[in-house]
């Protein structure tokens, strides 16, 4: 009959061989590894390992990468890339992130309740040994 279609086996024509991929299955898998990517991707990139209550701004870019991270928290510690320092070896530490790298970039997150000038001081350590490019980690609010 002209029009209808391949035959798959008809008794009449003694059977065929299947041609056509069928295709649904690797779409099936291909949707559902996407959503699991999409769903899994926010929590691995915005989840930090020390937490910290960060200060609310409705304004802000969340898209900042950094090479470093300095985290001071509400008892005084200070982190740097999760490891607990002091001033001077936050000091060796850039220093030696500037000789690999001259355009390192720092994000400083501070606990809600660390005083001003805590945080102002360390802005300033930052900048003194060379690093131009910082910003302020915050709770973006909606």
């Amino acid at each position: 009959m002209a029009g209808t279609g391949p035959s798959y086996g008809d008794d009449e024509e003694g059977g065929g061989m299947i041609a056509d991929i069928n295709v649904t299955p690797l779409v099936d898998i291909t949707l559902v590894l996407l959503i699991i990517m999409m769903v899994a991707a926010p929590l691995i990139v915005n989840n930090p390992s020390i937490k910290v209550e960060l200060p609310k701004a409705t304004t802000g870019d969340e898209t900042q990468k950094s090479t470093v991270s300095l985290t001071l928290r509400k008892d005084g510690q200070l982190y740097f890339n999760e490891d607990a320092v002091d001033e001077v070896q936050v000091k060796d530490r850039i220093g030696a992130e500037m000789q690999k790298n001259r355009e390192v970039q720092a994000i400083v997150a501070a606990d809600r309740g660390v005083e001003y000038g805590r945080v102002m001081h360390l802005i300033d350590l930052v900048k003194s040994l060379g690093v131009t490019k910082f910003a302020l980690n915050i709770d973006a609010t909606p």
